[in-house]
């Protein structure tokens, strides 16, 4: 059964997906972590792969940039494709200090400055989207074994990239770790679904100094959350 962005079939996608906004990223993890991979979509050029890893099957698949894209993917994989965990690996950019260029952010939660979580739940509040707490405490447990610099906490998925009135500094003051686009979206879909999901973050860029990594790093050199992702699968 193809939806109209995915033209697997049922029993093709595993139920842990990890997921990437970059199809290239996914391609690379593919090539880099699994055996015998298998490529189940190609539909926008989203790129999906299925394989193995120490036994065990997985999928990878991207989901593009925001959070109209990713909560497409996500609701089909949780409610089309019987998809139990999904994992998310992406980029951020860092508005703490003592939070360095390649370390590793876990989000226990996500703020949003996007509507999509008023659109997609009617209930009289504020929803507060989190993280499936399993799998958070043992992305920390992994990251902590592997030495890995790490930190956990709230972050900002923003359907803003190019902050013109500097709004990061009132996050800033709110302790948000990072920024990036699309974990409140994620972590909502999975909530109501009632699936599993965590996203883990390398910090591409630092906000506070301009720092900055290249696209190529991106999307090949920041093998550590990957490493992480695939720990507790």
């Amino acid at each position: 059964m193809a939806t109209p962005h995915n033209t697997a079939s049922i029993g093709e996608i595993a139920e842990t997906v990890i997921m990437s906004g970059d199809p290239l990223r996914a391609k690379f993890m593919a090539e880099k972590f699994l055996e015998n991979a298998t490529l189940f979509n190609t539909t926008r050029n989203m790129f999906g792969y299925t394989g193995t890893y120490k036994g065990k099957k997985v999928s990878i698949m991207g989901h593009g940039m925001g959070m109209p894209s990713i909560g497409i993917y996500t609701h089909e994989l949780y409610h089309f494709y019987g998809v139990k965990q999904i994992i998310r690996v992406g980029t951020a950019g860092c508005i703490q200090p003592g939070i360095n260029i390649g370390d590793i952010v876990i989000a226990q939660a996500a703020c949003t400055d996007s509507n999509y979580i008023n659109n997609f739940l009617d209930i009289p509040g504020t929803f507060a989207p989190i993280g499936n707490f399993d799998l958070l405490t043992a992305a920390a447990k992994s990251s902590k074994d592997m030495n890995i610099p790490y930190h956990v906490g709230n972050i900002l998925s923003s359907d803003i990239f190019y902050d013109s009135k500097e709004n990061w500094k009132k996050w800033q003051k709110l302790g948000i770790l990072a920024i990036e686009m699309e974990c409140a979206a994620l972590y909502t879909n999975a909530i109501e679904a009632k699936r599993k999901a965590l996203t883990i973050l390398t910090i591409s860029d630092n906000i506070i100094t301009k720092e900055e990594t290249s696209s190529e790093e991106r999307q090949k050199a920041f093998t550590n959350m990957m490493k992480v992702a695939f720990s507790i699968i």
